[in-house]
């Protein structure tokens, strides 16, 4: 890579990495910055340092699979976790470079949306939930992905719109995702 080529990688307003197998092999300084960490501590660690729970972590890990297996990109919203703890919203996209092993070898870009509110910590369960509801899944197709009945989720969904003194599914998640100011 030329030294222009680098910069623009280095500069770039989004987050890359490259990962094999889940782990961090090279990533720009806008990713590292983003998860408040030095490139350094991140190259060589897995994912997981990333997630607020190694559940967490593992359930995320086939989501969009399929989509990478036959050559697509695959992107969605998720909540992550900076390296003090702080949660924040973020548009993640994925491309592998080996679709016969989709995880073995994938470029991601990752790009702050939100900060989840500081008054207000999800539960790893409101989390899986809150990002079901983000695709416009019902309650019904979500209980039916976690396997848990739809009450649990409807309990779940009412517990995080009080928790963000919110009436509906569109402003709770307006809320979530409302832009960074």
């Amino acid at each position: 890579m030329n030294d222009l080529e680098q910069l623009a990688f280095e500069e770039c307003p989004i987050g890359i990495v490259m990962s094999e197998n889940r782990i961090i092999k090279s990533c720009n300084g806008t990713f590292a910055t983003l998860f408040g960490y030095t490139k350094k501590q991140l190259i060589g660690e897995s994912f997981q340092i990333l997630y607020g729970t190694y559940q967490e972590f593992e359930s995320i890990r086939d989501i969009g699979i399929e989509h990478l297996k036959s050559g697509g990109t695959y992107s969605d919203e998720r909540i992550m976790q900076r390296r003090d703890g702080q949660r924040f919203w973020c548009k993640f996209r994925a491309r592998t470079l080996t679709p016969e092993a989709p995880l073995a070898r994938v470029v991601m870009s990752f790009a702050a949306m939100t900060e989840t509110p500081e008054r207000v910590s999800l539960t790893p369960r409101e989390r899986q939930v809150v990002r079901h509801l983000s695709h416009g899944r019902t309650s019904k197709e979500i209980a039916q992905q976690l396997s848990l009945s739809p009450r649990t989720i409807e309990d779940v969904r009412a517990r995080l719109l009080r928790k963000l003194g919110v009436s509906n599914t569109p402003a709770l998640l307006a809320k979530l995702t409302s832009i960074e100011s």
